[in-house]
């Protein structure tokens, strides 16, 4: 456990989704002290907060897990923003980290950065074997832009930075914003008000042949602070599950857990996205023993009694 206790650790994007799972996780590793900041305090786009949040925090160790992203459609509508923003807060933040000499870089990406048509289950290797899948591409090659910064670095300046490839997160206290949820929130939202409103249907985009696969936020914060602790080699580390469900049955599994019988509308005219998603996780076991504990039952039923109890507040 030595590359966590005693030091000092920025987590850029610790007060989202996934950052406030993963700073709970990083406490129980003592560290000298956890610091997060909010884009109001320093904007990471911007050279000279970047540089102003490094100054201030002074740390040992970095989390890259601040992001802008979304659903489909959130994409679709931002291809730009979600291009420029994702890449320039990390080549920014990643070039000031290796001039002020922190000690470990952890970059987590995404599953979108893989080929649209990568054969399942995704190998790591894969990586680089074709285009992403449109509607998230500038996305996905944004983060995988970071990757290539991390192996550059490493190779001229041994600058020890690691990639992370965490598939589709889930759990209590994701976004459900109608305009950039993922699927997950999306579906529970929709399915809910359906309930609550005796309605027969639910209209859902694609035609629910789409695969994905989901990763609890606490699994995958328990993923990520492993690595931080036990891994430091070149090569991208995907994290998940290993279990693949189809759009459709997700939506049929929402609709039991939620307590809704009516049915599922399908807007074929809307896109699928990639055909589908499923990581191998054999690298994350190897490497630093991390596998994934919750079901995605367990989780969903988690997530759903939260945002019932809280969420819709």
């Amino acid at each position: 456990m030595g590359d966590l206790t005693g030091k000092r650790i920025l987590v850029t994007g610790g007060s989202g989704f996934l950052g406030r799972h993963l700073c709970n996780r990083l406490a129980e590793r003592t560290p000298a002290a956890i610091v997060t900041h909010r884009r109001a305090e320093y904007d990471l786009t911007e050279q000279a907060a970047v540089r102003a949040l490094l100054n201030d925090s002074r740390p040992e160790v970095i989390i890259h897990l601040a992001a802008v992203c979304g659903g489909i459609g959130a994409n679709r509508e931002n291809p730009g923003l979600y291009y420029y923003e994702n890449a320039i807060m990390g080549i920014m933040l990643m070039e000031e980290a290796r001039r002020r000499g922190v000690e470990k870089f952890v970059g987590v990406g995404t599953i979108c950065s893989y080929p649209k048509f990568t054969p399942v289950p995704f190998r790591e290797t894969a990586l680089w074997d074709g285009y992403p899948e449109e509607t998230n591409a500038p996305y996905g090659i944004a983060k995988k832009t970071l990757l290539v910064q991390a192996q550059a670095y490493r190779q001229q300046y041994g600058f020890n930075a690691i990639t992370l490839l965490p598939a589709n997160l889930y759990g209590p206290g994701d976004n459900f914003d109608p305009a950039t949820s993922h699927v997950i929130p999306a579906l529970i939202l929709k399915v809910l008000d359906a309930r609550n409103h005796d309605r027969p249907f639910v209209d859902v985009w694609g035609t629910g042949s789409a695969s994905r696969e989901f990763l609890f936020v606490r699994d995958a914060a328990e993923g990520i602070v492993l690595a931080a602790d036990k891994y430091s080699d070149p090569d991208p580390v995907n994290l998940g599950s290993g279990q693949e469900i189809t759009i459709a049955a997700l939506a049929d599994l929402i609709c039991r857990l939620c307590g809704y019988r009516g049915t599922i509308r399908w807007d074929t005219a809307m896109p699928d996205g990639q055909p589908r998603r499923c990581v191998d996780t054999t690298q994350a076991r190897e490497r630093f023993e991390f596998v994934a504990q919750t079901t995605l039952v367990d989780g969903l039923r988690e997530m759903i009694d939260w945002y019932e109890r809280v969420g819709s507040n």
